[in-house]
C-alpha cells in the first residue's frame, strides 16, 4: 500500500498519543514494565499500576533485590501474575548476566522469560530505535482490517502472513513514531466495535472499510464453552485479623496470599481444627463472587467463620495470621481483595 507509513507518522503526529507515562524516554527498564503490562491490560488500567510500580522499583538493581511478595504485592488486582513473577526473574538475570545492563539486542532479550516476539521488538525500537516490526492485539487488528486479512490472527499461518505483512511495511526512517502511530491507531481508531474509520488515515485504502467488513475483521478466535469451577474460600477471622495463605508458585495466582480454599464436600470445622488449629464456629456465607480466568470460570463461595479458640502452636510455613488493613495491602488477588473489603 502506497503510502502506508508515512500516512500513519503524519496522523501519529499530530492525533498519537505523546504523554504517556512510559514515552518520551529512551531508558529499556522503564519501557519494558510498560510493554509487559500492558500484556492483556488497557492504558487507563496500566497507568496507575505502572507509577507506582516505578516509584517502587525504579530499576532493574531495585527490582532485582526486592522479594517476590513485594513485586507481587504491587503487582496485586493487575490480574495475570506471571507477568509479575517474570518480570522479577528476568530483573534477577540480567543482574546476574548482564551486569545489570539492560541487553540492546533482540535475541538477548528474548532469553529473558516473559519477552516475546512483539516485546522485544517494542523495547528494540523505542528504547535503541532499531527497525523491527511490531504485532501486539492492536497491530494485528489494524493490518488484518487494511489489507483484508482472513482467518483467526492467532492461527499461526496467519500470524505468519502477518509477520510478513508488518515486516514488509517498515519505514527506513521515523521507525519510533510509526510505531507508536500503529499502536495508537488500534488503541483509539481502530477499535474492535465500532471503529471511527472516518478519522482513520487509512481508511481510503482499508479493504475492511471498502467492503463494509470492520465488524467482521479480525476473525473472533473460535469460541469454545468455558468450563465451570466451584469453590469455597474460608474466612477465618479471629481477634481482629484473618488467615492468609500461600499459595503454590505455579497454577493460578502463584506466589499470591488468599483464604485457604476447600471443596463443597468436605467438613469445614474438621479441617479448621487440624491444619489450623481453630475450633470455629460457621457463619452465613459471603454473596458468591464469579471470576474469569483464560481457560475458565470460578464460582467463588466466601464462608466466614468466626474463631472461638485458637490452640497455641508453631507458626506453619505458608500460612500467616494479618489484621484486616495489613492484609488488604499483602500480594492477594483481586476476589480475595473484593472479600476483604466487604468485611
Amino acid at each position: 500500500m502506497k503510502g502506508f507509513a508515512a500516512k500513519l507518522i503524519a496522523w501519529q503526529k499530530c492525533h498519537g498519543r505523546h504523554d504517556l507515562p512510559w514515552q518520551n524516554t529512551r531508558d529499556p527498564y522503564a519501557i519494558w514494565v510498560s510493554e509487559i503490562m500492558l500484556q492483556q491490560t488497557q492504558v487507563v488500567t496500566v497507568i496507575p499500576y505502572y507509577r507506582r510500580f516505578m516509584d517502587q522499583f525504579p530499576d532493574v538493581a531495585t527490582l532485582a533485590a526486592a522479594a517476590p511478595d513485594q513485586v507481587l504485592a504491587c503487582w496485586s488486582g493487575l490480574g495475570y501474575y506471571s507477568r509479575a513473577r517474570n518480570l522479577h526473574r528476568a530483573a534477577r538475570i540480567i543482574a546476574r548476566d548482564h551486569a545489570g545492563r539492560f541487553p540492546a539486542d533482540i535475541e538477548s532479550l528474548l532469553r529473558l522469560p516473559g519477552i516475546g516476539r512483539s516485546t522485544a521488538a517494542a523495547i528494540c525500537v523505542f528504547a535503541f530505535g532499531a527497525r523491527l516490526a511490531i504485532l501486539d492485539g492492536n497491530v494485528k487488528r489494524v493490518l488484518t482490517r487494511c489489507f483484508g486479512v482472513e482467518g483467526y490472527p492467532g492461527d499461526k499461518r496467519v500470524e505468519d502472513a502477518l509477520w510478513r505483512k508488518a515486516e514488509d511495511l517498515l519505514p527506513r526512517q521515523g521507525i519510533e513514531t510509526y510505531s507508536q502511530g500503529l499502536m495508537d491507531l488500534g488503541a483509539g481508531v481502530c477499535v474492535r466495535r465500532q471503529p471511527r474509520c472516518a478519522a482513520c488515515p487509512l481508511h481510503s485504502d482499508c479493504v475492511a472499510h471498502r467492503r463494509g467488513l470492520t465488524d467482521r475483521l479480525p476473525v473472533p478466535k473460535p469460541k469454545k464453552a468455558l468450563p465451570k469451577r466451584k469453590t469455597i474460600m474460608l474466612v477465618l477471622q479471629h481477634a481482629g485479623e484473618v488467615l492468609l495463605e500461600k499459595r503454590p508458585d505455579t497454577g493460578i495466582w502463584g506466589g499470591l496470599w488468599c483464604f485457604p480454599e476447600v471443596a463443597q464436600s468436605e467438613d469445614i470445622e474438621k479441617i479448621c481444627a487440624q491444619r489450623f488449629g481453630a475450633r470455629v464456629t460457621v457463619l452465613k456465607p459471603l454473596p458468591v463472587l464469579e471470576h474469569g480466568f483464560t481457560h475458565f470460570r470460578l464460582s467463588i463461595t466466601p464462608q466466614q467463620l468466626h474463631v472461638t479458640a485458637l490452640v497455641p502452636r508453631a507458626a506453619e510455613p505458608g500460612h500467616i495470621w494479618l489484621p484486616l488493613a495489613e492484609a488488604r495491602t499483602a500480594a492477594i488477588p483481586a476476589p480475595v481483595k473484593r472479600i476483604l473489603a466487604s468485611l
